[in-house]
């Protein structure tokens, strides 16, 4: 259909399409949109009887609080911390498992250790948790086997900061790898064999394909993805932190999601300050994915949406 036909008439085209969308844009706009009426609470001091409208407002009070809250400064820094080691060591780790498994000569291995590498995802982090802990406590497996042959051995993994940092990265790793390795694999899929036969005859090595084929055939949708995990850099690993963190390394592993959630099962919670909070939150998110979407636009030419016209 012409795109020079008026907006009304294309829809109408299209109309059964749009009823078929109907129910997700339904939902989105309840649970997504909806709350949005919400925020206004950053702005007010709430109280149950009064309402969200009838609280009184007090303007930038919530932030001020927020900004001049020690605890909470601290919980953004944790948050910074280990969403950027999370980054810089997690991002990398599905591409280079993809492309090892693309490079086994054995399609019935790559398949076996594809499902191997996946499974992980479908353990929730209350599972996970558990295991960890039996694991890694003190008197866990790991130091029980240990201490047979040096009773002195004590591992700090859930008692050290430092160490339980690292331990939520590579833990991260191992549940998540695998599952987002599908997406990069799905690309390699993609490109043309054809491609990989000139290299060999042409005498290119493996490293050779990897680098002029293999990498810049998935270097768009790496982009893709790095884009949004960049945008996703406020939010943390709610559920993975949440569920094996303790008190030991709190000062070390509280992210702003928990420090929320933590903070909401008070007796009083101070819902003005937490809605500050998470506005806060969204608005560096929506900032960061924005900025990573313009800087790789004008490295790579890639993105995720562009602003203004393309032509």
């Amino acid at each position: 259909m012409s795109e020079k036909k008026p907006l009304l008439k294309r829809i109408f085209y299209y109309r059964w399409l749009y009823l078929l969308i109907l129910p997700a844009i339904v939902q989105h706009a309840i649970f997504a949109y909806g709350p949005i009426y919400g925020i206004q609470l950053a702005f007010r001091r709430f109280s149950n009887a009064a309402g969200i409208w009838g609280s009184q407002w007090v303007g930038w009070a919530n932030f001020e609080f927020m900004f001049a809250n020690p605890v909470f400064l601290g919980v953004v820094r944790n948050t910074v911390t280990i969403s950027l080691m999370h980054l810089l060591v997690g991002f990398p780790a599905p591409i280079i498992l993809a492309i090892l498994i693309n490079e086994l000569r054995s399609r019935k291995l790559s398949r076996v250790l594809q499902t191997v590498f996946t499974f992980p995802h479908f353990l929730s982090w209350i599972v996970i948790s558990g295991m960890v802990f039996q694991i890694f406590a003190s008197s866990g497996l790991l130091n029980s086997f240990v201490r047979l042959f040096d009773p002195s051995f004590s591992n700090r993994v859930l008692l050290d900061g430092g160490q339980y940092r690292w331990f939520l990265v590579f833990s991260g790793i191992w549940q998540g790898a695998g599952w987002s390795s599908i997406i990069y694999l799905a690309s390699i899929a993609g490109i043309d064999p054809s491609l990989y036969e000139s290299a060999t005859v042409d005498g290119a090595n493996r490293w050779h394909k990897i680098r002029y084929i293999t990498w810049p055939g998935i270097q768009f949708t790496a982009c893709m993805l790095l884009i949004l995990a960049v945008g996703a850099i406020m939010g943390g690993n709610f559920d993975q932190i949440f569920n094996t963190m303790n008190p030991t390394v709190a000062m070390q592993g509280e992210i702003i999601s928990t420090f929320v959630v933590n903070s909401m099962q008070g007796r009083t919670p101070n819902f003005g300050f937490l809605t500050a909070v998470g506005l806060f939150n969204g608005l560096i998110n929506a900032a960061l994915l924005l900025t990573a979407n313009f800087v790789i636009k004008k490295i790579q030419g890639a993105a995720m949406f562009s602003l203004g016209s393309t032509r």
